[in-house]
């Protein structure tokens, strides 16, 4: 078990401890999170807890073409950082074997479900602020021992989280969330409620105003072509959004629509709003990836602490090639270094400038 030697550094409280995992052995992840903590700025903002196997870190760093110098642990018992150098808590996860680029399979699918479950324990323990993971694979996911809808759902129980939860996407200064998420379309109606409305606004206003937006305006679409056509083309516009949004009003959120989910993102662009309630995750994930595929964040709302990644996924095409491009994943990092250390409020509009 490792010891803190006498050349460790004592790091300033104001930086938050940060556990990052590889994401996916077979995808792109590891070379992301190798590209992303090459960068020298990012370990002299954060205290970084990196979660791996040595043997994939090893294919990460091979594709990202760069090598990077941790701190090796074997344990979260002996977890201790030094200043502007990343943490190693070295897992035998892939029992010597080589990642296999491009290929879901249980064995990468095991070892991005174990990294999660240490990074779970490490904020459970009281240990990290904030999870950063590289793009995952939900199927290697599950063929890993995953039985819950997503990530997200796990971690929710994890957490012991009994409120709701939700996916924001972001791009740029805009966000997103959704009533419904990952469940087939032929569901989605009988599962929006005004509750549901009013729980996926309130969640993303609360997680806009940790990361520094004062009063957030917050834009609801309908579920329907037009927002409903005023009851021509459905009626859970009239019967069940725009009263939850009036509810919400009431209450001092700063929530309007319903707005035909068609246009809503043309406003929302040009920056009419802070952020964007969509019904089901289509509506709101094309509009977000059109407008930003390659700096797209996905946060997931309503855990204790941050918990980011890149919105692309693990791009199974172009592992190990080293062609990945890292800009969403150094946005999610940036975003949960500042939930995560406190940000302080701020208008929008300098919120937009930062990011």
């Amino acid at each position: 078990m490792s010891t803190p030697s006498s050349k460790t550094q004592s790091v300033t409280s104001a930086k938050p401890r940060i556990a990052v995992l590889l994401g996916d052995p077979s995808g792109v992840g590891p070379e992301m999170a190798v590209k992303l903590l090459a960068r020298q700025r990012n370990l002299d903002a954060a205290r970084v807890l990196l979660i791996a196997d040595p043997i994939v870190l090893a294919a990460g760093e091979r594709a990202a073409g760069t090598k990077l110098d941790p701190l090796r642990i074997d344990s979260l018992d002996a977890l201790h950082f030094e200043d502007g150098r990343p943490t190693l808590l070295a897992c035998d996860w892939m029992a010597g074997r080589e990642p296999v680029p491009g290929e879901s399979n249980e064995q990468s699918g095991r070892a991005s479900f174990e990294a999660l479950e240490l990074a779970t324990l490490a904020v459970l323990q009281g240990q990290a602020e904030g999870i950063l993971f590289a793009p995952l694979n939900k199927h290697s996911l599950r063929l890993g021992g995953l039985v819950h809808e997503d990530e997200l759902r796990y971690m929710q129980e994890r957490f012991a989280v009994t409120g709701f939860v939700c996916e924001f996407n972001l791009t740029g200064s805009l966000w997103t969330s959704r009533v419904t998420s990952h469940i087939p379309l032929k569901d989605v109606a009988s599962h929006i409620t005004v509750q549901g409305v009013s729980d996926a606004v309130k969640i993303i206003a609360s997680a806009l105003r940790r990361a520094g937006v004062a009063r957030p305006r917050i834009a609801v679409t309908g579920l329907n072509p037009h927002a409903g056509d005023g009851g021509s083309i459905g009626m859970e516009e009239i019967e069940i959004i725009a009263p939850a949004i009036e509810q919400l009003r009431a209450e001092g959120f700063d929530a309007r629509g319903p707005f035909s989910p068609d246009t809503v993102f043309i406003g929302a662009r040009r920056g009419d709003v802070d952020a964007v309630v969509s019904m089901y995750h289509d509506q709101g994930q094309i509009a977000m990836k059109l407008m930003g595929f390659e700096q797209g964040v996905t946060l997931h709302g309503g855990l204790p602490v941050p918990v980011a990644t890149s919105a692309s996924g693990s791009a199974f095409d172009i592992a190990g090639k080293g062609l990945a491009q890292i800009e969403g994943l150094q946005q999610a990092f940036d975003l949960c270094v500042r939930m995560a250390g406190g940000a302080p409020v701020r208008t929008a509009a300098q919120t937009a400038v930062a990011a």
